[in-house]
């Protein structure tokens, strides 16, 4: 048996891999953290021995291995594969948060699920692999899928409770005082005094965008006024924006404002 499955390292909650699996027999080892493995292939046939039958798999097609798990599967074919890792800790702290741990004995190995919001989440996830959003990206994705996968309905959520003015006033002023720096969603928690699942979910509420979406537009906004003042190079404004580097911070301009940093000295010398 191929082991082109072998164990992906990550200390972070949540971690992706693409794999481009060769057709053959493989095993799938067991592992300390539970995964989500999306098809990226045309259909592909394949024998799974843990329940001893054929599946063909489709594009967007999901399967779930908890940790612990192992097993394997015969390819007739070659196809790729995301993977998402996610760490058992981030399972049972949104478990805990969101109804208590018997919301855990829900995981159990499932073969091709289809559901568009993980789909839409693992896109998310590899897309951020081309351009790093930071923590707060990954950590936004982690507890999506973790809520998606434990079958918590976010409706029920927010029925419960909100974000109060002064808890949504404390987020958003600790935000703009601190854009340079790394923010994680356990950290905006903290600040707000609520769970980290709670507060993704009541600040979109509160807001109507996401509290990622929220930081890189004021991160893009805050980089677009340093730019039309001229005092700065690209690169001190990126690093004054929480952005990694220059390219990082007109990667996400050019995606939030459809300007780069090269544009807006433009416009600014046309428009003194």
């Amino acid at each position: 048996m191929r082991p082109q499955f072998a164990p992906a390292r990550s200390l972070s909650d949540v971690a992706m891999i693409a794999r481009h699996i060769e057709a053959g027999v493989h095993r799938l080892p067991m592992a300390p953290h539970h995964r989500v493995m999306v098809h990226a292939s045309a259909a592909t046939r394949s024998y799974c021995n843990q329940v001893g039958r054929y599946f063909v798999r489709r594009a967007g097609d999901i399967d779930l291995v908890p940790a612990g798990e192992e097993g394997g599967f015969e390819a007739e074919t070659a196809f790729d594969t995301i993977e998402i890792v996610l760490q058992p800790a981030l399972m049972e702290r949104v478990a805990a948060e969101l109804g208590g741990r018997a919301l855990l004995s829900r995981l159990d190995t499932r073969h091709l699920l289809r559901d568009q919001r993980i789909e839409h989440l693992a896109r998310a996830l590899r897309s951020d692999l081309d351009a790093p959003s930071g923590s707060l990206f990954s950590d936004s994705i982690g507890a999506a899928l973790a809520v998606r996968l434990l079958g918590v309905d976010d409706m029920d959520i927010e029925r419960t409770n909100r974000l109060s003015d002064t808890q949504l006033k404390r987020v958003l002023e600790h935000i703009e005082a601190a854009l340079h720096e790394p923010l994680s969603i356990d950290r905006l928690a903290r600040i707000a005094g609520a769970s980290s699942s709670h507060l993704r979910t009541w600040f979109k509420v509160a807001t109507g965008v996401t509290l990622h979406r929220y930081v890189l537009r004021r991160r893009v906004e805050r980089a677009r006024a340093l730019l039309q003042q001229g005092d700065l190079s690209t690169s001190e404004v990126a690093e004054l924006t929480g952005f990694a580097h220059q390219s990082h911070l007109a990667h996400w301009m050019r995606r939030e404002i459809g300007q780069t940093p090269r544009d807006v000295r433009r416009t600014r010398r046309l428009n003194p």
